[in-house]
């Protein structure tokens, strides 16, 4: 693996002009002074309740995500370039997804493999000839993405059903400001903080046509148990809508109604945090309790908006990730501006054959696996976990991709030791509905670990604050 990009000091050289004011800050603070900082970020954190579940951990308590104090920062510049290339991006998935569930020309076309759209368990076909409003499928999307050098910004994954982790870039972003005010006197740092409200315009932006008042907006989680569950009433909270389950909801005469202490009252766009199969138990699963049943007839009638629509994971399915760029092409007539990462389908042959003779060089995904897990990193993985490896994808290739391990960008990180490089990744919230509302940040995870490139969280990884800065 190549040597991995300093954010900070290129390779080895002097100061990057973004991070000039904060390196001058940096020289004049004392190690044992930050540390407090830490342990005063850290009181913050707990007093908000900002906190996150691990699945399958033998400790099942709720746990805070480490934070680090010292911020990623972006130039104007770089952000321009990363903002065109994001909103090509989730323009061309939106128009995708319309495709599919409509002429399906991009299949006809022979761009795409039919059978891994109409054999995708993301692929929705009760969605087929659905018209949502504005004709947007997914309303919130994360972008995931890894720097390899001063220009390369590479495209990790697409997040299009229930992207989480705005809240974390909230908290981090008032946390940071709290402790380091005289730090952003140093730098033009755009906002983040009025997320929820674009959010909400977002959302009354996509209500149905023809509404006799301001439309009702409702948040829709599975519960106090789900790990996100923070973030889900964070949200609610801030955009000042009802934070609501399952069973707050019904259908009656084909109105999508919650219970209030005031009697019924009707719903006009539900932006729901559980997963498609989960969402209506008359048409998906049919034991599930955490969705309503009838929902799916009332969207279908254009009397509700559900944000991301049913079927949206049709998009961020990582056997399709390696088609975008030719989706890109598809529907924009235009080269991609941000590059994917080189993918091998192991559904291919010729792509398992690969990936089998490569398991120590490669990182190896689940098609629909996220949080880190039930993947491979083959140059930290031991001979005996690529052994095992090897027998699950061959017991199920189409299951898996493969990817080379990247060398992710470092940054200047607060560890045990002092401040050292360690290696992250980035994930841009954007908004989309009247307008393409692109966050000036986004969560930054970083690999807290030395020589690690796991940011995610469910595996040790942390946050840090994202500072785009203005001309």
């Amino acid at each position: 693996m190549t040597a991995a990009f300093d954010e900070m000091s290129a390779f080895g050289g002097g100061v990057r002009e973004p991070y000039r004011a904060l390196a001058e800050w940096l020289g004049g603070q004392r190690i044992e002074t930050l540390q407090q900082k830490t342990s005063e970020a850290e009181a913050l954190f707990r007093r908000s309740g900002i906190t996150f579940a691990v699945y399958g951990a033998d400790d099942t308590s709720e746990r805070l995500i480490p934070f680090d104090i010292l911020p990623r920062i972006i130039s104007s510049s770089e952000w321009r370039r990363l903002e065109a290339g994001i909103e090509q991006r989730v323009r061309a998935l939106n128009a995708f997804m319309f495709d599919i569930y409509h002429r399906q020309e991009i299949l006809k076309a022979g761009r795409i493999p039919e059978e891994l759209i109409i054999q995708n368990k993301a692929f929705v076909p009760e969605m087929i000839g659905v018209d949502p409003p504005r004709g947007i499928y997914s309303h919130i999307i994360g972008i995931d993405l890894v720097r390899t050098s001063e220009n390369d910004f590479m495209v990790l994954e697409d997040n299009t059903r229930t992207p989480s982790g705005v809240s974390y870039m909230l908290e981090n972003r008032e946390t940071m400001l709290h402790l380091f005010p005289d730090l952003f006197s140093r730098n033009r740092v755009r906002p983040v903080e009025n997320y929820p409200e674009k959010l909400r315009q977002t959302l009354e932006s996509v209500a149905p046509a023809n509404l006799d008042a301001e439309p009702t907006i409702a948040l829709l989680t599975p519960g106090p148990y789900n790990s996100a569950y923070f973030e889900h009433s964070f949200l609610a909270d801030q955009m000042g809508i009802e934070l609501v389950e399952g069973p707050d909801l019904i259908v009656i005469d084909g109105e999508l109604l919650m219970k209030t202490t005031q009697g019924l009252k009707r719903v006009d766009v539900l932006y729901r945090r559980i997963d498609d199969e989960f969402l209506d138990p008359l048409v998906f699963h049919p034991v599930s309790m955490l969705g309503v049943p009838g929902i799916f007839d009332v969207y279908r009638a254009g009397r509700v908006t559900i944000a991301n629509a049913p079927g949206a994971g049709i998009a961020d399915d990582k056997a399709i990730y390696s088609y975008i760029p030719a989706i890109i092409e598809f529907y924009t007539g235009r080269a991609p501006i941000l590059a994917n990462v080189e993918t091998h389908n192991c559904r291919d042959p010729a792509a398992l054959k690969y990936a089998l003779a490569n398991l120590e060089k490669l990182v190896v995904k689940e098609v629909h696996g996220s949080g880190g897990y039930g993947m491979l990193v083959g140059p930290a993985a031991s001979a005996a976990e690529i052994e095992a490896f090897r027998a699950k994808l061959m017991a199920n290739p189409s299951n898996y991709i493969a990817q080379p391990t990247l060398a992710l960008s470092t940054c200047p990180t607060l560890v045990n030791s002092g401040v050292a490089p360690r290696h992250l990744d980035l994930r841009p919230f954007v908004l989309v509905g009247d307008e393409v509302r692109v966050v000036p940040g986004g969560l930054t995870r970083v690999a807290l670990k030395q020589g690690s490139l796991v940011v995610n969280s469910s595996q040790g990884g942390g946050t840090k604050d994202t500072w785009v800065l203005q001309d």
